[in-house]
């Protein structure tokens, strides 16, 4: 599930958008398997027509879900395309009008288009993505839901050492072990050390069992994203960032302005003003952890929020 790119993964995407269509790019494997569909996604009679596409992995999958189900609502007719792939694929086929509509996360995208953009709250990176998206595409109103990079620590030691921000972690950095994924300490060392004069004890490579090592104590704050699953079921809380170090990654719906109308347009608004990343937490912990189908809890959570 993971949407965070170290520099030379955006640098090669970058690269390889260019020689495919010639225009900017960050995310996987240029070559699809999977058609794209044919230009009648453009509204038409009714509530029009949409063709939903997503990433291949579990919490694109069931956002997807969320938005056709909330369309077909409304009266549009609606075709699915899951698991399509990389952001580079799908882009690309939101741009030409294959796809109506792909969930998007604005940091990520604006690091795909622009990749030395330097934006870092919500606010900043939605007014560079206005600026720098083409003509064709547009980014709807973003949701509170966030998934993106975090320090977490245990409830425990939240309580004991009164930790509740990134700041607050400067004044015990030093005894304590941090860890994450391989890249992790060369990503964001220096920067953890300027912007919040955080110094570690040691770091650790931990990878996917990041939660699972704070949980059993072998370190004590780790880089976790804001909806896995283990944030829950570890018991485990993510350290306030108030300087924005870890740049916004809002769930946002990426439309073919051709393709998309007014129908559409509202009626995802009114799903992102809804969509908190405390729901969307607990809806990936029912499809990890509980194995329920994304569109089983896509539903649920509509007719809970009234948009079923």
């Amino acid at each position: 599930m993971r949407r965070t790119f170290g520099a030379a993964a955006l640098l090669l995407s970058a690269a390889l958008t260019l020689t495919a269509c010639g225009s900017g790019g960050s995310g996987g494997n240029p070559l699809d398997t999977t058609s794209a569909a044919p230009s009648g996604s453009a509204p038409a009679g009714g509530g029009g027509k949409a063709v939903i596409g997503s990433f291949d992995f579990d919490e694109s999958v069931l956002l997807g879900s969320i938005y056709a189900q909330a369309l077909e609502a409304k009266g549009v007719e609606v075709e699915e395309k899951p698991r399509i792939g990389s952001r580079e694929v799908v882009y690309d086929q939101v741009k030409s009008g294959g796809l109506t509509i792909v969930p998007e996360y604005n940091g990520n995208l604006l690091a795909f288009i622009d990749l030395q953009n330097t934006a870092a709250t919500t606010d900043e990176v939605n007014t560079a993505l206005k600026e720098k998206l083409p003509a064709e595409l547009q980014a709807l109103d973003s949701s509170p839901a966030e998934d993106k990079d975090t320090l977490s620590i245990t409830k425990d030691t939240q309580a004991k050492q009164s930790l509740t921000t990134m700041e607050d972690l400067a004044k015990v950095s030093k005894d304590m072990i941090v860890g994450g994924p391989p890249e992790f300490k060369k990503r964001w060392e220096a920067r953890f050390k300027d912007v919040y004069g955080l110094e570690f004890k040691q770091w650790k490579a931990t990878g996917p069992t990041t939660a699972d090592a704070i949980k059993d104590g072998s370190i004590q704050v780790g880089n976790v994203f804001s909806t896995d699953p283990k944030m829950t079921a570890n018991d485990l809380v993510p350290l306030q960032d108030p300087k924005n170090i870890f740049p916004a990654q809002n769930v946002t719906p990426l439309v073919n302005k051709a393709a998309a109308n007014e129908t559409i347009t509202t009626t995802l608004n009114t799903v992102s003003a809804k969509l908190t990343t405390e729901s969307l937490l607990e809806m990936m912990q029912k499809i990890s952890v509980n194995k329920d189908e994304p569109a089983t809890v896509a539903k649920e959570w509509l007719s809970t929020n009234g948009l079923g």
